[in-house]
């Protein structure tokens, strides 16, 4: 589908008037970077304050600390890690999981955080969700949904770490928090997550079509095609982990391959 421009040129209905992003992902557990398959069988990935400052210089347009243990353990989120990175990067980068309340939410900024990412409490208590957006703005807030593909085909929301289901219908929950002020959607496909098997397209093609706030795309990358795949089906961000940590791609390497194929990108990086 082609729309016209304020030029009156035709383009692809997909291509946003902003540039595309491209954000590693770094999921904290016990101070470390981690990476599994579908959320579990973790294996240690590295430090996290010197990977955000690789994918800094690879050309990474924010990044996304989520600790992925906090809710799980009830451990206090990582203030100091957020410290550190705050004082070594220059670019934007959001930190997630722990977070309870509007107090904590003030420390993360306080620490040097630019955005917070809500998953658990979003789902139990979604007025923090209306509470960040009053104080901070909508651009301050991410609200992370993480959306299993179950056995019979249906579409299941999952808090905690990707270890308990919630009750919420993931359609009614997708409206309910843009109503109430999230400024981006990470939106996580566990049935993808770790596999390879690229983007769920689909769902992203989806999402675009109903809800005006701008989605993140995350779980299954690959490979180049893949982020490109993603951005076409409606994605304004594409975030990835295990390629990037892996060594198999830079964040520079896949800023090329989206600009040949006319993405429009910034800061291409190395």
């Amino acid at each position: 589908m082609y729309v016209n421009d304020t030029t009156g040129n035709s383009k692809p209905a997909y291509q946003s008037d902003l540039c595309a992003r491209i954000i590693p992902c770094l999921d904290v557990a016990n101070g470390r970077v981690v990476k599994g398959t579908n959320f579990k069988q973790l294996l240690d990935m590295g430090d996290p304050v010197e990977l955000a400052k690789m994918y800094e210089l690879q050309g990474a347009d924010e990044l996304v600390f989520l600790d992925i243990k906090a809710s799980v353990d009830g451990q206090q989120s990582a203030l100091d890690m957020v410290n550190q990175v705050a004082r070594h990067l220059s670019i934007p980068f959001a930190v997630g999981g722990g977070i309870k309340s509007l107090e904590d939410v003030h420390k993360f900024f306080h620490a040097g955080a630019d955005k917070v990412t809500l998953n658990t409490m979003a789902v139990e208590q979604p007025e923090l969700i209306n509470q960040i957006a009053n104080q901070y703005g909508s651009q301050s807030i991410v609200v992370a949904v993480d959306v299993n593909q179950e056995d019979d085909g249906s579409l299941a929301i999952y808090t905690h770490g990707g270890s308990q289901r919630a009750t919420v219908n993931y359609h009614q929950w997708l409206a309910e928090l843009v109503d109430r002020g999230a400024g981006e959607v990470l939106l996580t496909a566990m049935h993808k997550d770790g596999t390879g098997s690229g983007f769920d397209t689909q769902l992203l093609a989806q999402f675009g079509a109903e809800f005006p706030v701008q989605v993140i795309a995350s779980g299954g990358a690959n490979g180049p095609e893949d982020f490109l795949a993603a951005i076409e089906a409606g994605a304004d961000a594409v975030l990835a982990a295990g390629i990037f940590h892996r060594g198999e791609y830079t964040v520079g390497q896949i800023k090329s391959y989206l600009i040949k194929h006319n993405i429009k990108i910034r800061n291409p990086g190395c």
